[in-house]
């Protein structure tokens, strides 16, 4: 017997219907399987989907896609997934991975059977997650609910993993494809930044301070903190003006780890004279600190270290960042809108958005657009009144002077 449907009376006293399958084991034994509606997870209401399903079921069995029904849950499955991912993602990455299926997927769906979970099942907890998702340090509920930027990123992870599920025949289907996962409202997250006097006003108060190299080596190059806590002093050519972006430093669950940037890539950026000069007086300072030291200096070769040579916390960097911006008096913004005022400045300043692009390490030139598009109608404006100027000066006859001549030359 093939996909036979089977008719059994519901609780209710009408007809429940399931399709009944045949199986050989790889054992050569044969046993019967019994299957449910896969978009419910629930027997058939009626006869003739049923009859459909147990078609589609014997045309599965035939082609060598049939897959066989199995108690393994969500949580399970995921288990195994992540644990098998673990070895192709960034420490950072996977660490995120398993924190939002730990507290906002497991305590939900991991109970449900991976082969009965459905589109449904995904958008009862996206709108959970929305109206009440956020957890707290302890792991309890705090009652408010996620950004839907938070929620999309839950159901991009969901989809990879049930996407490997169907590429390993667990599945015949990916129920993700099907939910609807939150749309960002509003478009890109509105970026908080210093204005120019304000970023001169930290970086002057802050030249003394024992991270004041850091910051101003990141509110000039708009690189991002764990690319510069991650530069070495082989990665910089101060005769040239050049630094190479190789590596970047994070902190996993209290480890420090080293790894590649973000894209994964090396990327090279101009260095102006000012920070030449900085980096000169890094390096004086820490050939002070090594002699100081003695043969308790662990040397790393990072060009912004600890006293005894190690990496800098990320997390420290960040608190007395804040901390000193408070004390002189400006808008409490995170050292990552650093990078965030660099780009604002260099666009608002006329710099090719290609240069912004390559300098920031984005991918592509439209994500830096999309992240900064509160400076295109600047960029606009600027845009029409050069365009107005060259042609009234070529009509009195004077000189005409090119779009960007000056700007965005280097990189």
């Amino acid at each position: 017997m093939r996909g036979a449907v089977a008719t059994r009376t519901g609780a209710d006293g009408k007809p429940r219907y399931y399709v009944v399958v045949d199986e050989t084991a790889a054992d050569g034994k044969r046993r019967r399987r019994w299957h449910t509606d896969p978009a419910t997870g629930q027997a058939f209401t009626r006869k003739r989907p049923a009859e459909d399903y147990a078609a589609k079921l014997a045309t599965a069995q035939t082609s060598g896609t049939y897959v066989s029904p199995t108690d393994d849950t969500l949580a399970g499955w995921l288990a195994i997934w992540l644990a098998t991912a673990q070895h192709r993602l960034k420490p950072s990455t996977y660490a995120s991975y398993e924190k939002n299926i730990r507290l906002h997927v497991i305590p939900h769906l991991g109970a449900v059977r991976l082969q009965r979970l459905t589109g449904a099942h995904l958008d009862k907890l996206y709108a959970q997650l929305l109206t009440s998702g956020r957890v707290g340090t302890s792991g309890k509920a705090k009652g408010a609910g996620l950004s839907p930027r938070t929620v999309r990123y839950v159901h991009t992870i969901l989809k990879a993993a049930l996407g490997d599920a169907v590429r390993k025949g667990l599945l015949t289907v990916n129920p993700a494809n099907v939910a609807d996962a939150p749309t960002q409202v509003g478009g890109p997250p509105e970026l908080t930044t210093w204005t120019p006097e304000q970023l001169s006003t930290f970086l002057a108060g802050t030249r003394e301070h024992a991270f004041g190299p850091v910051w101003t080596f990141l509110a000039l190059t708009g690189c991002r903190r764990g690319e510069a806590l991650g530069l070495r002093w082989r990665d910089v050519d101060l005769d040239r003006g050049r630094a190479s972006l190789v590596q970047s430093i994070g902190r996993v669950r209290g480890q420090v780890i080293v790894g590649s940037t973000k894209s994964g890539r090396p990327r090279s950026i101009a260095l102006d004279p000012g920070l030449v000069h900085l980096l000169r007086d890094q390096a004086a300072r820490q050939k002070t600190e090594r002699e100081l030291m003695g043969a308790g200096y662990a040397d790393q070769g990072l060009v912004f270290a600890a006293p005894d040579g190690g990496c800098l916390y990320p997390e420290g960097v960040w608190r007395v960042f804040v901390a000193q911006a408070e004390h002189l008096g400006l808008p409490r913004i995170r050292v990552h809108d650093l990078r965030h005022t660099w780009a604002t400045m260099a666009l608002t300043a006329g710099v090719h958005p290609k240069i912004v692009q390559e300098r920031l390490g984005h991918s592509s030139i439209s994500i830096t657009l999309q992240v900064y598009s509160h400076v295109t109608p600047v960029m606009h404006a600027e845009a029409a009144a050069t365009v107005a100027d060259m042609v009234a000066a070529a009509g009195r006859g004077g000189k005409v002077r090119s779009i960007g001549s000056a700007k965005g030359r280097a990189s």
